[in-house]
Order: C-alpha cells, then structure tokens, then sequence
C-alpha cells in the first residue's frame, strides 16, 4: 500500500458498489427491465369515452372511503338530472347503487361502443366482480345523449 489510507465513505462506497455488483448478477434480466410503463391518455373523443371515464372515476369514488361527495359531484356531472331521479327511485327500493346494479363495488370495468340513432349511443359496460381466478361478470346498457355527451340512461342486461 503507498501510505494513503481510503477515507470511510469511500470505503462504504466501494461495499456498497461490491453488494449492487454481487445482487445484480443473481437478479433476473426481468425485473431489471427499464422499459417505461405503458401510457394513458384521453381525449374529448366519443361518448362511450365519456362512459369509460365516469365508470372509472365512480368506481374510483365509491371504493376509496375519505372521497367524501365525491361520487355524489360525478353522477351531478355525467349524469342527466332524469336519470339521477329515476337511480334515486331504484336505489330507494333496491338498496344498492343504481350506477352499479349492485350492493358492493367491482373490482374492474370495461366499456364497449355500440350502435348509435335518434341522438343517443349505447355502450356496454362489463363490471368484473369476484378473484382473477374466479371472474363474475355483469352486463349494463347505457345510453348516452349526443349532443350533451351526458349518460341518459342505464339498464342491466339480462
């Protein structure tokens, strides 16, 4: 050795890079995988993206319980004021959420664009309920108004 004695912190450092070297070998190409996550986006596209984005948001708001109103500012924003009146009707005598058919929240959702006329469109909405292993699902119907891109109506298929 010429006399020079390697301070502390480099001493950790040259450990520290010796263990990432060491664990690095052994970690599988995989997980040490730098490709970015896929991407999102959105836009102020067709109704069905409307729908998308409601199911998405509601769901969001009804499973996180500090969202307070939350759920409550959705259905005032997406929702037309003749169907808020006739969920509240349905909820009333079903006890459940109208938005879901259903008395818990589903896990996942995906919506579908289906035909359009007489100034609505119709979408399919599959609410996904139960394990990865076990899937349940549930179909609704709903109906969007062109012009106002709000949701008009919303029936579970049988």
């Amino acid at each position: 050795m010429s006399g020079i004695k390697p301070s502390r912190t480099t001493g950790r450092a040259l450990v520290a890079a010796a263990l990432l070297i060491t664990a690095g070998a052994s970690v599988p190409a995989v997980a040490r995988s730098t490709a970015p996550p896929p991407a999102r986006s959105g836009s102020n596209g067709p109704a069905y993206d409307r729908v998308a984005d409601f199911y998405g948001s509601y769901i969001d708001a009804v499973t996180d319980s500090g969202s307070g109103r939350l759920s409550t500012q959705l259905r005032s924003f997406y929702l037309t004021s003749g169907l808020r009146s006739r969920l509240t009707t349905w909820e009333n005598r079903r006890h459940a959420d109208g938005v879901l058919r259903a008395q818990d929240v589903p896990r996942a959702w995906k919506v579908t664009p289906g035909d359009s006329g007489a100034g609505h469109t119709w979408s399919t909405v599959r609410l996904t309920w139960g394990s990865d292993r076990h899937p349940t699902y549930t179909y609704l119907t709903v109906q969007s108004d062109l012009a106002t891109k709000k949701i008009s109506d919303i029936k579970q298929r049988s």
